[in-house]
């Protein structure tokens, strides 16, 4: 708008107002285990990225950035109307799985010298799709809704998506995180319902302290559910020494 260039590219690979780069840094990986030689901008900008999620953001691309996350909005709020509790769920996979799929596309990506998962990614469709129009996303978008609603809760997402897992394994020790305050929980467990990681909540009601794990997105559903102000963002604290 009016020639301002303000953040101009993809989800692969962009610019702030023409200087700063930032790059996908999981593509950039399978990129160099698939032999590629990285341009400097484009290794800055996978850096700032593992930097920006890893030491601050945590997992709050998938819940902010990522698209998909949208579809699988979608397929909560279907299986909420259909009660799909009782009519789905009739696959048991791990939420481990979804590190498995990064290692094993590392791996694939090495031996055929292609960036594997980018080769099928939805996120990376439904981006392109949302630009320049469906196409085959369609097909994809509806393979995910489908999945998420009949097969596994928060499937692709929260056990699938090496994306997912990646941004899990660098956000471990990330600042940003949902703290729990036990004396205003009432139990209600209202936050573990609209969780899509709610395996995570364990302490819910039984200690004070930050969310400690890495899967957190970060998206704030449980902070918005809670009427006793028990859960709000807040910064974590490192101590030094033991």
């Amino acid at each position: 708008m009016w020639s301002w260039n303000i953040l101009k590219g993809n989800l692969s690979f962009s610019k702030l107002f023409d200087i700063i780069p930032f790059s996908d840094p999981f593509a950039v990986l399978q990129m160099l285990f698939a032999g590629a030689t990285i341009a400097f901008d484009v290794a800055i900008g996978a850096l700032i990225i593992v930097l920006f999620y890893g030491l601050f953001a945590g997992r709050a691309f998938c819940s902010w950035v990522c698209p998909v996350n949208i579809i699988t909005d979608v397929s909560r709020w279907i299986r909420l109307k259909l009660s799909s509790e009782r009519i789905g769920g009739f696959l048991r996979i791990s939420r481990s799985t979804r590190i498995w799929i990064f290692g094993l596309s590392l791996l694939i990506s090495f031996i055929f010298g292609v960036t594997a998962f980018e080769m099928v990614s939805p996120v990376s469709m439904i981006h392109r799709g949302i630009i320049f129009g469906m196409g085959f996303g369609w097909t994809v978008i509806i393979s995910i809704l489908l999945f998420d609603i009949f097969a596994v809760k928060d499937g692709f997402c929260g056990h699938l998506c090496p994306l997912g897992g990646f941004y899990s394994i660098i956000s471990k020790y990330s600042l940003l995180r949902i703290h729990h305050t036990t004396q205003n929980c009432s139990l209600c467990m209202l936050c573990k319902d609209v969780c899509p990681e709610n395996n995570i909540l364990k302490q819910i009601g039984k200690k004070d302290g930050y969310i400690d794990f890495g899967s957190c997105t970060n998206c704030g559903r449980c902070i918005d559910v809670c009427e006793e102000d028990s859960l709000k963002f807040g910064f974590r604290k490192y101590k030094i020494g033991v």
